[in-house]
């Protein structure tokens, strides 16, 4: 363990040297100019620093306060060398941080008991922190597990409900990666855009429950047929809900949602504005671009300036105004979307 000693005495320090090294592990390393000592300990982080109290140009009192004010420099033991008889500056000292005294002269009977005391509590506070650090990694570990286990549950049900959809799994990619555009556009927290990437592909997931004759009809529904396509959302939300999972919390809310119009004349509820959850009115403004530009075998791909003007003339009733003015003013990251997930 390294061991700084600062004092401007060479008598004094070749003394403290030579204790030190009679202690097992330990590698001393002397100073005499207690400022470029203070900047060879702020650099170096020694286990333990040894400084004289009465030294030119910087004492040990601010010595220790300049110490202790630098980062990481709250840890390290700080042995002060003083006179017995200077209580005030032992008071002061201890004020500004040191840990223990030695005192004038050096008895070494003292010196090398406190010396090795200070390092051992050193040695455990390493050894606590490392603890701590492997079981922080210990606990990063078993996160990215659980969320890589969630990840793959995700992408399996997103996967069944593709199998029973004309849409392509393409599909699902780009309006996810349009949905987390749209939430950075916003000023949404990373850890949301983050949840919104992964579970907006399940917002279709309740298409499991629908009949082929529906699912797969390549004209126009029925009213009839229209009211049983619609129960996919409440249905999706029934799989997915009460999970102990945010992201397929997020997926459920979703689900529910995203078929809700701005105007409130959408379904299941007939939510309005702001009672829609925002995840429901971003994803509803991505699916749609997205549906809206592929083919499909009942449909042609609109132009991409089609598409524009949908959402534009359909911004405050359809869909959420700032959804769509987030969009519209990441288009150049929407279209290097489309690029990357092509069908």
């Amino acid at each position: 363990m390294k061991v700084a000693i600062i004092d401007d005495t060479p008598i004094n320090l070749a003394l403290m040297q030579a204790l030190v090294t009679r202690i097992e592990g330990c590698k001393p390393e002397t100073h005499v100019d207690p400022i470029a000592a203070l900047c060879a300990c702020i650099d170096e982080r020694p286990d333990l620093i040894i400084v004289d109290y009465m030294m030119p140009q910087l004492d040990g009192l601010e010595f220790i306060r300049r110490y202790r004010a630098s980062p990481g420099g709250a840890d390290t033991p700080i042995l002060m060398v003083t006179a017995a008889h200077e209580k005030e500056v032992r008071y002061e000292a201890l004020e500004c941080g040191a840990t223990d005294f030695l005192s004038k002269p050096i008895d070494k009977n003292e010196f090398v008991p406190r010396v090795r005391n200070m390092l051992g509590l050193r040695r455990h506070a390493v050894m606590l922190a490392n603890r701590a650090a492997d079981l922080s990694e210990a606990v990063r570990r078993a996160t990215r597990e659980i969320e890589e286990r969630e990840r793959e549950t995700v992408t399996r049900l997103a996967r069944a409900a593709e199998f029973r959809d004309p849409e392509t799994g393409a599909h699902i990619q780009r309006m996810a990666h349009f949905s987390r555009l749209i939430a950075e556009r916003l000023g949404l927290e990373t850890e949301l855009q983050r949840k919104l990437l992964a579970a907006a592909p399940m917002h279709d997931v309740g298409k499991l429950s629908t009949p082929d004759h529906i699912l797969l009809k390549p004209g126009r529904l029925t009213p009839e047929e229209m009211e049983i396509m619609k129960q996919h959302t409440s249905i999706g939300h029934e799989i997915l809900k009460d999970s102990a999972s945010p992201v397929l919390r997020l997926a459920a809310e979703i689900a529910l949602s995203h078929h809700e119009r701005f105007d409130g004349t959408g379904y299941p509820n007939g939510l309005a504005g702001e009672s829609i959850p925002l995840a429901g009115r971003i994803v509803a403004v991505a699916d749609v671009f997205d549906a809206l530009t592929s083919e499909r075998p009942y449909k042609s791909a609109w132009t991409l300036d089609d598409a524009r003007r949908f959402l534009s003339a359909g911004s405050g009733s359809h869909f959420d105004p700032t959804c769509v003015d987030a969009f519209l003013g990441s288009w150049d990251e929407a279209m290097e979307i489309r690029r990357r997930f092509q069908d």
